[in-house]
């Protein structure tokens, strides 16, 4: 195949996705896909069964479903390098902190929920924040500048 048939040849090819970044972007996947199951849940069962009330049943499904989307978008806006997906994707995390130590403090099946989610949120943080994903997605430090890791200056 000639160059002419071809153009996309001589582009430069991006770096590769840093795994961090993909991993971050997994662990809000996950978020998200748990809150869509767990909306679609509470949504039949609001349906379905006998609840106390079935509009704030329903109210509740539908509430975790949207929530669901802003680690979703965030998800794949970290797979597609948007600097503006970090953003949503911290404030997914700092949420699910609180959320997270409330299931912990409950006497029921709810504390390794709690566990779960509190390692996913704080192992996302940690991935987000690390240098080599703000270098990833362009995000500028205080400077202007893309942020480089202390040790490469």
């Amino acid at each position: 195949m000639s160059r002419e048939q071809n153009p996309t040849s001589d582009a430069p090819r991006p770096a590769p996705r840093p795994g961090r970044l993909t991993a971050a972007a997994a662990l809000a996947a996950l978020e998200g896909t748990a809150l869509v199951a767990g909306g679609v849940c509470v949504l039949v069962l609001g349906l379905t069964g006998d609840p106390d009330s079935r509009t704030q049943a329903v109210t509740g499904g539908v509430t975790l479903i949207a929530l669901a989307l802003l680690p979703l978008l965030a998800a794949r806006g970290l797979l597609q390098r948007r600097s503006w997906s970090r953003g949503p994707a911290l404030i997914t995390q700092i949420v699910a902190l609180p959320v997270a130590y409330t299931l912990l403090q409950a006497d029921s099946v709810a504390i390794p929920a709690g566990i779960a989610l509190a390692a996913v949120a704080l192992t996302a943080l940690v991935l987000l924040v690390h240098p080599e994903t703000t270098r990833a997605l362009g995000i500028r430090g205080p400077g202007g500048d893309v942020q480089d890791a202390p040790n490469e200056k």
